[in-house]
């Protein structure tokens, strides 16, 4: 079950968040305090100060802070899907049309708990398009998953 807490945790993180930075690369105290410096501690160390005293959230409501969100967010990294081994736990849930991997996938895409059986079972009935092949890649997964969601009236809500 620990596994796939974490799984959940990572997958919300890779899927949800799709971020360089909420609300512009400056926003935040721990943007000010830290500011001109580089490397991993510092990073988290102002990611700490935004998080703990809310003032990244206020300045992005505010448009105080240094916080700006006209621009739009972007991810750069790896699905989570691609790493330990999670892509094998939702192929196999997937095909099984239920599961805590496929739940955890349906819970970082932000379904609805009344929902997630329909998309559970919307995966399940395009499991063969999903994934085609053994060989298929995480990236193509999440597209093809995406597609599938789009021609789905209920679950084209929660795409935009």
């Amino acid at each position: 079950m620990k596994k796939y807490l974490v799984a959940t945790t990572l997958l919300g993180a890779s899927l949800a968040a799709h971020a360089d930075a909420p609300g512009g690369p400056g926003c935040g105290w721990g943007n000010l305090l830290f500011e001109g410096q580089s490397g991993l501690g510092v990073h988290l160390m102002a990611t700490i100060t935004n998080g703990t005293s809310g003032n990244a959230t206020f300045g992005m409501t505010s448009g105080t802070n240094g916080c700006d969100v006209s621009g739009s967010l972007s991810y750069n990294g790896t699905s989570m899907l691609a790493m330990n081994g999670v892509l094998e736990e939702v192929a196999h849930d997937m095909a099984a049309g239920q599961g805590e991997a496929l739940t955890a996938l349906s819970v970082s895409m932000g379904i609805a708990p009344e929902h997630r059986t329909h998309f559970n079972q919307l995966m399940h009935s395009h499991f063969n398009s999903i994934f085609p092949r053994q060989d298929v890649t995480a990236e193509q997964v999440m597209a093809e998953i995406v597609e599938v969601m789009r021609g789905d009236d209920t679950m084209a809500g929660y795409l935009s």
